[in-house]
């Protein structure tokens, strides 16, 4: 996988620029969105936008991060 100057994947990045989450947390890997106010659609549309674009990452999420609306996504 291609690296970009700021570290993350090319994939990653481009997720990053598509879905333009306003709170994000680079992380080994993975990045951490943060701050969304309906998680539902949020991961709906974040899943859309991978299937659309055929990226290679994945999207993952657990109870503890209802709490702060948030969601990982993830190199594959």
């Amino acid at each position: 996988m291609k690296e970009e100057e700021n570290g993350i994947n090319k994939d990653m990045q481009l997720f990053t620029d598509k879905f333009e989450p306003a709170k994000y947390k680079l992380m080994d890997n993975e990045i951490e969105v943060r701050g969304m106010k309906d998680i539902h659609r949020s991961l709906v549309g974040a899943a859309v936008i991978i299937e659309r674009l055929g990226l290679k990452v994945s999207i993952s999420h657990d109870g503890g991060m209802l709490s702060y609306g948030a969601f990982k996504v993830r190199n594959n």
